[in-house]
């Protein structure tokens, strides 16, 4: 017993630790507003990167947002105004709902939830610390890149334009998205249906997510789930209720660094570790992730797709309005919750001019997080005039939820083939040419994105195999 409670203050302790630092990182953010090269600013969801145009420029729109009440009523929710870094501590939930050994989860062909987790220290690297390259199963990841053309391009100094001025003048050559927004077709960026919203919570599980399950549960709704593997191992049970309970799981590192300033080997770690937690919990391997503040270039992009892994990014317009609704940057003090919420109305009121649906960025690691969501972004959206659909990324983009897991997938062209770029036309372990660059992730009066036609081939090639 005292083992037990020893376990459990050493995971309370460390998820504390990756709050503070979460906290930190949003304070450092805010310190140094640089351009990027290409003209627009750069991301701000990079570490100690450029304050970036944000969405909170509305363009003339004939949208209307119904009124959300400043205190949500029937709820714990704090007023808006109350929002804020310094807001108490909110008692936490306990899990809601077990399953289990043997379980059936709801993906068709995936198999029955495995024996609860056991954490032993020895099995993992330190939490919220990069994850160590010198062990065996790192060695056999890194075999996954054979055959793949992982382009030798450097780490960046520190995953920041500001930081790496080198690196962000060459950004449009890496593909680097958070110096100028360059993704590529095998990037998902959005959903292809206008006026969707694909739903994303990132950092989780936390502490807070039991209340946002809730709430999601009593809207009917789904969302996809980008969690830490630094979380996953001390709160195995919430992301047991998140998969149950219908919603998609998807990688996104061990210790939640950017992803560009890492070796080669430290990136298969951070998303092979992540992985494994993620298997041994549920017995699926996810494949989607996202990169932590959206840092990816070519390198990355394809050790992600070699190790089966699709990139998901939030949407960004051509004008370089990025979806952030910065509610991280909350409990760092460096935004109040009026002020993140104002940019979410800026979001929707953009998201009506796109061609497309639209992915936005949120978290559920933080109290002041989560109250934004239940109490306000979400309500938001569901009131909002035109009506927007609300769904999670992969089925947003009509992937089947049997081709969102390795163990359940039937589809032998997703992710994607064994080439760095993700076109099908390319022969399998050729390398073949790169993907072409592009700007933004949704379109403003044009064609649909090449990423969400070659989604939608996916989808149409696995509803033939299932």
């Amino acid at each position: 017993m005292q083992l037990q409670a020893l376990v459990a203050l050493l995971a309370l302790l460390s998820a504390v630790n990756a709050n503070e630092r979460h906290a930190r990182l949003a304070r450092r953010q805010n310190a140094a507003p640089t351009p990027s090269p290409s003209g627009s600013l750069s991301s701000n969801s990079s570490l100690a990167s450029a304050a970036q145009t944000s969405a909170s420029s509305s363009p003339p729109s004939t949208a209307s947002a119904s009124p959300v009440p400043t205190t949500p009523v029937g709820t714990d929710i704090p007023p808006l105004s109350q929002i804020t870094s310094g807001m108490p501590t909110p008692s936490t939930l306990p899990v809601t709902a077990t399953y289990p050994p043997g379980a059936t989860p709801p993906i068709s062909g995936a198999p029955t939830l495995p024996s609860p987790f056991v954490f032993v220290g020895s099995d993992w690297p330190p939490q919220d610390q990069i994850a160590p390259t010198t062990s065996a199963e790192v060695s056999e990841w890194m075999e996954e890149l054979d055959g793949f053309n992982v382009p030798d391009i450097p780490p960046t100094a520190d995953g920041s334009c500001v930081g790496d001025p080198v690196a962000a003048a060459d950004a449009a050559n890496r593909g680097w998205w958070t110096c100028g927004g360059y993704t590529r077709d095998t990037d998902i960026t959005a959903c292809p249906d206008k006026l969707t919203w694909g739903v994303s919570f990132d950092d989780g599980p936390g502490f807070y997510s039991e209340e946002l399950l809730d709430y999601l549960s009593s809207k009917n709704l789904t969302s996809t789930f980008f969690v830490v593997g630094s979380r996953v191992v001390e709160r195995p049970q919430v992301l047991v209720e998140e998969y149950m309970a219908g919603h998609e799981i998807a990688v996104h590192t061990w210790s939640h660094r950017p992803l560009t300033m890492l070796t080669t080997e430290q990136v298969v770690a951070e998303l092979g570790y992540t992985r494994k937690a993620i298997k041994q919990v549920l017995g699926v391997t996810p494949t989607l992730m996202r990169p932590p503040f959206g840092d990816i270039d070519d390198r990355v992009r394809a050790i992600s797709l070699a190790m089966g892994m699709v990139p998901v990014i939030w949407t960004r317009t051509p004008s370089g309005l990025t979806f952030d609704t910065n509610d991280w940057k909350v409990p760092g003090g460096v935004v109040t919750g009026p002020q993140s919420f104002a940019t979410f109305e800026s979001i929707l009121s953009n998201a009506t001019i796109l061609n497309t649906g639209f992915v936005v960025l949120e978290h559920d690691l933080y109290a002041q997080t989560v109250d934004l969501a239940i109490g306000y972004t979400l309500p938001a959206a569901m009131s909002f005039n035109p009506s927007l659909t609300l769904d999670s990324i992969g089925h947003c983009n009509h992937i089947p939820a049997t081709n969102l897991y390795r163990e359940s997938n039937l589809n032998t062209t997703f992710p994607y083939v064994n080439s760095s770029s993700g076109d099908p036309s390319v022969p399998s372990g050729s390398g073949g040419p790169s993907a072409s660059s592009k700007t933004g992730g949704a379109t403003q009066d044009a064609a649909i994105p090449m990423a969400v036609i070659v989604a939608s081939l996916f989808a149409a090639v696995g509803s033939l195999l299932m």
